[in-house]
């Protein structure tokens, strides 16, 4: 197993093995049943054996490890393509590196040359969300297929295209799904919720990770998937509901992030429409496009900003690894289509009945295929639209800036390190300037970061940089908002709590080679989190395991700060006043807090949450001068649990009328309070749907912070302003020699907050 810091181009252009003197096995001969048989689930272990006996069998299929995951499984990268491609994959690599790169071909004649000789590479990633099981097992059909069949359709996608695929994005999560399937199955738990998060740290955020690059399995991806094969086309393998469309593909529905170049959009349009055609043709009903799935945030999206498009499919699910059988009546939709009617984006409605693992397998499978058999028969149009793409990048965007700059000897160096860290990773070229130079009336210091915005990702680079203006979009006027996909802002040097300015001409200044790839993390932990002794910290880890409280994990395992996960019996047992200083509550909804799972679907000792017994421990805690932090929604139980005079005045809002879906506000700090300190008080907080602004009435409470007076958005989409507009965000509240502190908004959302992580580590000071 390598490490990915030492995979080389050499190691990924090495040639297949010498064939086997062997048949390739079929997954019935491996497995000893056949993939999406009815209540069967192959974990990870059996799957990438699996692929290791395809590799050393067939010579179509060559087999890495990109190195280990986050708990040490192998996470595996296939090079599937015909003997005669995989003889001359140097030279593949080179072509795609140089279409990515217009600076480095010397005529249009080469250009032609190219596109003639080069193959359409093809990135096949599943299994993201482990809960989706059909994308795990899928992969091993479609492998088989790839390295046996004879069909003139099959060698011709050999012929013509390079498939890249990763058959699991998080192999930890594979395993942990098919063992806890596995282990109930057949008794009166099975399909019982995981109790744990499905990706060791972040569950099923690891779908939002792709500017922020925060775990190994995004950066394994980026670095050695993404950025070594420059992929024209990119097929994410997901699933959906049981009740609407059997498969979602392309088109997506608007917005558009404008940074996305328009011959991606057009090409993922007509990707899509040709997928629906040609599976509606082969008897595939049920297929929807143009619905649900929006294409805005970056976070779900790397490769609209590398010349590729994301073919998102979604296949309906079933239960688990069980059958299920759904009425046609009880079919229903969304906003776009309703599954029991004929419409120009569903063209084939699917009329009910069963629907299991075995059937979701094959819709994948068969959505991968028609997606290659397009990749081989446009080769040409793929591999121009990728070169155009690419050099009008390199000659600029009449809407981007001459440049970026992000002025050295900033305050605060851990943003300035974590921007350094994302750009680079993504391939952008940072220059460093080696003077000082004055760019219209600003001066910047020697030392500053450059970013010329005429360079190949320079879309990357717009788009994480410039704020997000993000368009009023309602079911129907005055109305209620059409719900963005997830959040509408991603400004890094806001998040980051930095500045970067736009450049409206190159600066007249000598910069450096472009810096190299940055990927160290960087924390600005105070001593007290740092400090000898024992652990004071202790967070709530439910086996109803919120998303926040993994990414808290994340944060402090990788800054080192040292804490005790603390389950429903830790907290029970009382006496927590001699053990802990601080005790952390991350957004998690208040019932799922108190009483957990009920007993009759989870086994013992998953159900349960803390209960009263629990409470009146943590009660006893705040007493004694124990210190409370709860975040977002967590705050409504906090609130109740402990009498607080603070309330959220925020509820029960209409839509229509206060509406924030993932927005950068303006934070305005007192600063007097400890929580301030080193923080500058003009400052940022990032308003999720679980966030908070609060009522005070308790006399004795302090307010550390206050959403902006005026209209506070930073960037994003807010509606009905008023009703944040100076209200309190961050509220100290003393409870006996204790006291809680409520965040109203996210202090470490999805870690890509990094400028609001001082507060957050502010608040774990002890009372004593």
């Amino acid at each position: 197993m390598r490490h990915l810091a030492l995979l080389t181009l050499a190691l990924v252009l090495a040639l297949p093995a010498p064939v086997e003197a062997q048949s390739v096995p079929s997954p019935l001969e491996h497995f000893g049943q056949e993939i999406g048989s009815d209540g069967f689930l192959a974990d990870w272990h059996q799957l990438s054996a699996y692929y290791d006996r395809v590799a050393q069998a067939s010579p179509r299929v060559q087999i890495d490890t990109l190195g280990p995951t986050t708990l040490g499984e192998p996470f595996v990268q296939m090079v599937i393509t015909s003997e005669a491609n995989h003889a001359n994959l140097d030279r593949f690599l080179e072509i795609q590196h140089l279409l990515a790169d217009p600076r480095r071909i010397g005529s249009e004649a080469e250009v032609e040359a190219l596109i003639e000789e080069g193959r359409t590479v093809v990135l096949t990633t599943s299994h993201i969300h482990s809960t989706e099981v059909g994308a795990g097992q899928m992969p091993a059909n479609l492998v088989y297929r790839m390295a046996t069949s004879e069909d003139p359709k099959i060698l011709e996608i050999l012929d013509e295209t390079i498939l890249v695929l990763i058959p699991s994005l998080n192999p930890d999560g594979t395993q942990m799904v098919s063992e806890w399937w596995n282990e109930w199955l057949d008794t009166e738990f099975e399909g019982a919720p995981l109790p744990r998060l499905y990706h060791h740290y972040i569950g099923h955020n690891n779908n939002r990770d792709w500017f922020f690059f925060a775990q190994k399995e995004t950066r394994m991806t980026v670095l050695g998937a993404h950025n070594i094969w420059r992929p024209q086309i990119v097929h994410d393998v997901h699933q959906m509901g049981s009740n609407g469309a059997r498969l979602f593909v392309p088109p997506y529905t608007d917005p558009v992030e404008p940074n996305v170049d328009s011959r991606l959009i057009s090409g993922l349009n007509q990707l899509g429409t040709w997928i629906r055609a040609d599976m509606t043709t082969q008897g595939y009903d049920g297929i929807v496009t143009d619905a649900i799935f929006d294409i805005y945030t970056p976070a779900r999206a790397y490769m609209h900003y590398h010349g590729g498009v994301r073919i998102l499919s979604e296949t309906a699910s079933a239960n688990s690894a069980r059958a299920i059988e759904i009425d046609f009546d009880d079919l229903g939709g969304s906003a776009e289509y309703d599954a029991k009617v004929m419409s120009s984006n569903f063209p084939s409605p699917w009329l009910g009945g069963r629907w299991g693992l075995d059937d979701i397998v094959d819709y994948m499978e068969t959505a991968a295929v028609s997606i290659l058999v397009n990749a081989a028969k446009n080769r040409e149009f793929w591999l121009r639209n990728f070169y155009e793409i690419h050099r009008d990048a390199v000659e600029g965007w009449d809407s981007w800036p001459a440049a970026w700059v992000i002025p050295g000897g900033q305050d605060y160096e851990a943003g300035v390190e974590q921007l350094l860290r994302v750009l680079t990773t993504a391939d952008v070229e940072v220059h460093r300037t080696e003077q000082s130079f004055t760019n219209g009336t600003e001066t910047f210091p020697e030392g500053s970061f450059v970013i010329p915005m005429q360079q190949p990702y320079a879309a990357f680079a717009q788009t994480m940089m410039e704020r997000q203006e993000y368009p009023d979009l309602r079911q129907y006027p005055g109305g209620p908002p059409i719900r963005p996909y997830d959040a509408t802002a991603h400004t890094l040097p806001l998040l980051f709590g930095i500045e970067a300015h736009e450049l409206e001409t190159m600066p007249q200044v000598a910069l450096s080679d472009p810096i190299p790839t940055f990927e160290e993390f960087s924390f600005p932990v105070p001593a007290h989190l740092l400090r000898e002794g024992p652990t004071r910290i202790g967070l709530y880890r439910a086996y109803a395991e919120p998303m926040p409280e993994g990414w808290t994990r994340w944060l402090f395992d990788l800054a080192g700060i040292r804490y005790d996960p603390l389950r429903n019996d830790d907290i029970q047992a009382g006496d927590l006043a001699s053990r802990y200083d601080v005790i952390i509550f991350q957004d998690q909804n208040p019932n799922s807090i108190r009483n957990g799972y009920p007993a009759e679907r989870m086994p013992a000792p998953y159900a349960g949450g803390i209960g009263d017994e629990g409470e009146a421990a943590l009660r006893d805690f705040l007493e004694e001068g124990g210190r409370i932090v709860a975040v977002d929604a967590a705050t409504d139980w906090a609130i109740d649990a402990f009498d607080l005079g603070v309330a959220n005045a925020v509820t029960d809002l209409p839509a229509q009328d206060f509406y924030i879906p993932g927005s950068i506000l303006r934070l305005d700090l007192n600063p007097a309070h400890e929580i301030s300190e080193g923080v500058p008080t003009e400052n940022f907080a990032w308003y999720w749907r679980t966030s908070r602004a609060f009522e005070v009435t308790d006399p004795n409470a302090t307010i550390v912070g206050s959403f902006g007076e005026g209209d506070p958005r930073l960037a994003g989409w807010v509606l009905g302003e008023e009703h944040v507009a100076g209200r309190p965000a961050l509220v100290d509240v003393p409870v006996g020699a204790g006291n809680v502190i409520l965040f109203g908004f996210q202090p470490n959302f999805r870690g890509q907050t990094v400028g609001s992580w001082p507060l957050f580590f502010n608040s774990l000071r002890p009372n004593r």
